[in-house]
Formats: structure tokens, C-alpha cells, sequence
């Protein structure tokens, strides 16, 4: 027991008492208010202990986010059995050994059903606001951790694809001044054209390097133009083969992929004019594949470029589709997925951080029916037993305190059965199902 709770409990008694003995006690004394005080600290503490016993230990042993229906029907049964057991002790201990106004027979007798029920109800309502403060508070807390982790999630996604893009524009210009150097020792006429044409590829990769993804038509002009750059550094030695039909030029693949694909095949391959390094591209079920004929060459391991790999965790960040490499003794093959429109906006989710708002508004909604539910169960668990106390005060020969207390719970239950079972997540499936139905019409 904490400090706090041990507070709670002494408060508790005391008010308690002192209730009961200004409005029920007939004697107005000292003595009369010790002996109000002392009931009334019998029944906080008799009740209010093994009751929150119960609620964390059942907190401990099931989830209310996880295991919701399970902790609700357990936390039911073990509450109400817990409390009618306490009801009978508290209740004996009260009228047969603190005011002896009965024997243990007649107290078990039908002359006590009525004040052993009224006091189960009213521990039963009490145990209902400890339990709905619980369940509040673990959920508050499970949100909390929640939107915090999406929000690591897309914050770390978003700086990891940042940082992967980064890498193409020093990769490209290291890679394109190596083979300048190269032809300025060989052909310096085709050194000059190559520098003008890399500046028209440099501005490419300037402009497309800060795109998630971009059209295939604009990739394959890239490519076609850095292929001739190729062309011009081993002439005859190279051949490439593009064949992508038009329908497929508004897909999506991430930008530079073609570049970094070619430019793998150029490292990893020798080429001379008696075996020309044969580069394909096409299409081939939605994917857009590159291919070569299989020289391979021995590279040293301080080597190994970002090219292969940085497509391959691009694509992992942007989409579920995934990049496959198929290699055999004559060819080595890359496909990578082609992403239509609709596939683009879903893949912008992962990274764009108006995902995490979206989630959290979501959380925060539900939150809101939650608490909403619950405030009504605390407002009733509150209302209704001040209603009975009035009721039995002023006319205890006509009980009126059933119907609001019918009236209400039924409202409540209704109430509960909207948030919990047949509200939004009915609504939810309705509305999925309609979508998918005119999805497949259309």
C-alpha cells in the first residue's frame, strides 16, 4: 500500500463517518462519532484494500489493451464475488460484533437481504470507478507510449531515407570524374563532350536526387543519356538494349535507380570489343528490370558501392514491393518494383510525418469515447447511490430510486456496447467493405 493510497483511505473513513453520523446517527456524541468513524474505517479499509489488491493484480496478469475482453469478464466475476464476500464480512463484523444488534443466525436470515444488497450494489459501484480509473490510466499511458513511437519510427525512416539519398550526388560526381580522367588521357575531344553532357546529367541528379520517386519516362531518358556517356568512355565495348513499352512510362521507381544499376554492371564487369558487356532493359510484370550478360571481374572489397544497396533500402522504406536480383552462370538480373499513383501516396505515408498526426488524431478520438464512456459509468456509480441515500432518507416506504437507477443503466449499457463492440470498428469494416465494393465494380 502506498503512502497515497493509505491518505485516500484515512480521507475516505473520515468523511465517511462523519456522514453517516450526522445524517443516521441519533445520538450526537463524542462516543457516537468514534463509533461512526470506526464502521466507517472497518469498511474502507476491509473494502478498499483487497479491492485494489484485486485490480492490480489482475492489472498485472491481463492487459486492458490487449486483453480487454478477457480482463472485463474476469475482473467481473472476481469483483463480484470478492465483494459480495466482503459485504457479508464487513456487514457481520458491523451489526453482530461492533453494534450487537444481532446474532449470527438472524443475520444470515432474510431480515438482512436487504441491507447486504444494498451495500454489495454500492461496493459493486465503487469497484466499477476504481476499475474504469484504471483502465484509463493504463490506456492513457499505453497512448502516450504509442504516439511516441511512431513518431521515433517515422522521424528515424525519415532520416534514414535522407541520408541514403544523400549519398547519389557525391556517389555520381566521384564516379563521373573518374571516367573523365580516364578519357582525358585517351580522347580529349571526347573528354570535352563528356564534361558538357555530365552537366546536363549532374542537373538531373540535382533536381531528381530530393524526390522519393519519380516516372519511369524521366528515369529512362536519364538512363539513355548516361548510357551514351558510356558509350563515348568504352565505345564498342558496351551495348544497350531499352524496351519499355509507353503504357508503362507514368509508373514510379525511385530516382537514379537506373543509373546506379548500369553503373553496377560497367564496375563489376569487364567489357572489350571481342565480348561486348550486353546491357537489357525492359519491363516484365510490373517490374522494371536490368540485365546483363554475366564477366565478371574480381574487385577488391574497399570497392563495394552503394549502388545495389541503396536501391534495395530505399524501396524497403517507400513500399512493401520488393527488389529482386536473379543471377545465373550466363546473367545477372535486377528487378525493381514499378509503383503506380495510388502506391506512391500510400508509400509517402511511411516517411511523411502527417502519418504520426493522423494516428495520433485517431488515438486521441478514441480516447475521447473512451472517456466519454467512462465518465458517464463514474457519473452513474456517483448519481445513483447519492439518489438511494436521499430516497431512503426521505420516503424509505416508497423506493423511486429504481427506476433512474433502470433508466440510466440501460442508457449505459447502451452506451458501452457502441464503444465496445458494435461501434466505430462495425463502422470501420461497413465502410472498408463498401470501398472494396466499389473498387471491384469500378
Amino acid at each position: 500500500m502506498t503512502r497515497k493510497s493509505l491518505k485516500t483511505y484515512i480521507s475516505i473513513s473520515f468523511f465517511s463517518g462523519l456522514f453517516f453520523f450526522i445524517f443516521f446517527s441519533s445520538e450526537k456524541s463524542l462516543n457516537s462519532f468514534l463509533i461512526s468513524l470506526s464502521i466507517a474505517t472497518m469498511y474502507t479499509f476491509l473494502m478498499a484494500v483487497p479491492n485494489g489488491l484485486l485490480n492490480n493484480y489482475l492489472n498485472h496478469r491481463f492487459s486492458w489493451v490487449n486483453q480487454t475482453k478477457r480482463r472485463t469478464i474476469v475482473g467481473v466475476i472476481a469483483t463480484i464475488v470478492l465483494n459480495v464476500f466482503l459485504t457479508y464480512l464487513c456487514n457481520g463484523i458491523n451489526f453482530v460484533l461492533i453494534q450487537k444488534v444481532t446474532t449470527w443466525d438472524i443475520f444470515f436470515s432474510d431480515k438482512y437481504n436487504y441491507a447486504n444488497w444494498f451495500m454489495i450494489n454500492f461496493a459493486l459501484m465503487i469497484s466499477a470507478f476504481l476499475h474504469a480509473k484504471s483502465f484509463m490510466e493504463e490506456l492513457k499511458k499505453v497512448t502516450r507510449k504509442e504516439v511516441v513511437e511512431q513518431k521515433i519510427i517515422a522521424k528515424s525512416a525519415n532520416a534514414q531515407f535522407e541520408s541514403l539519398k544523400n549519398q547519389l550526388d557525391p556517389h555520381f560526381l566521384f564516379n563521373s570524374l573518374n571516367v573523365l580522367s580516364a578519357l582525358i588521357d585517351e580522347n580529349q575531344d571526347q573528354a570535352q563532350k563528356f564534361t558538357l553532357s555530365m552537366s546536363k546529367i549532374y542537373r538531373y541528379v540535382l533536381d531528381q536526387k530530393d524526390k522519393e520517386l519519380v516516372s519511369v519516362e524521366d528515369e529512362l531518358e536519364f538512363a539513355k543519356t548516361y548510357a551514351e556517356l558510356l558509350k563515348t568512355r568504352f565505345e564498342d565495348s558496351v551495348e544497350f538494349q531499352f524496351n519499355v513499352p509507353k503504357e508503362d512510362y507514368q509508373l514510379k521507381v525511385v530516382p537514379l535507380s537506373l543509373q546506379l544499376l548500369l553503373e553496377n554492371c560497367i564496375k563489376h564487369n569487364f567489357a572489350t570489343s571481342s565480348k561486348p558487356l550486353v546491357m537489357k532493359i525492359y519491363t516484365e510484370n510490373g517490374f522494371l528490370c536490368i540485365e546483363n550478360n554475366l564477366q565478371t571481374r574480381e574487385l577488391p572489397k574497399d570497392r563495394d558501392g552503394i549502388g545495389l544497396s541503396n536501391i534495395v533500402q530505399r524501396y524497403s522504406l517507400l513500399t512493401k514491393e520488393n527488389v529482386f536480383i536473379e543471377k545465373s552462370d550466363d546473367y545477372f538480373k535486377v528487378k525493381i518494383p514499378m509503383l503506380t499513383e495510388q502506391q506512391k501516396i500510400n508509400t509517402m505515408n511511411i516517411v511523411n510525418p502527417s502519418n504520426e498526426s493522423l494516428a495520433y488524431e485517431k488515438a486521441a478520438r478514441r480516447v475521447k469515447e473512451l472517456k466519454g464512456f467512462y465518465g458517464n459509468l463514474i457519473s452513474y456509480c456517483i448519481v445513483i447511490p447519492f439518489l438511494v441515500i436521499i430516497n431512503l432518507m426521505t420516503s424509505p416506504k416508497e423506493l423511486w430510486f429504481y427506476w433512474p437507477m433502470l433508466g440510466w443503466g440501460i442508457g449505459l449499457v447502451a452506451h458501452g456496447m457502441n464503444v465496445f463492440a458494435i461501434g466505430k470498428n462495425w463502422e470501420e469494416r461497413k465502410i472498408k467493405e463498401f470501398m472494396e465494393k466499389d473498387q471491384y465494380k469500378s
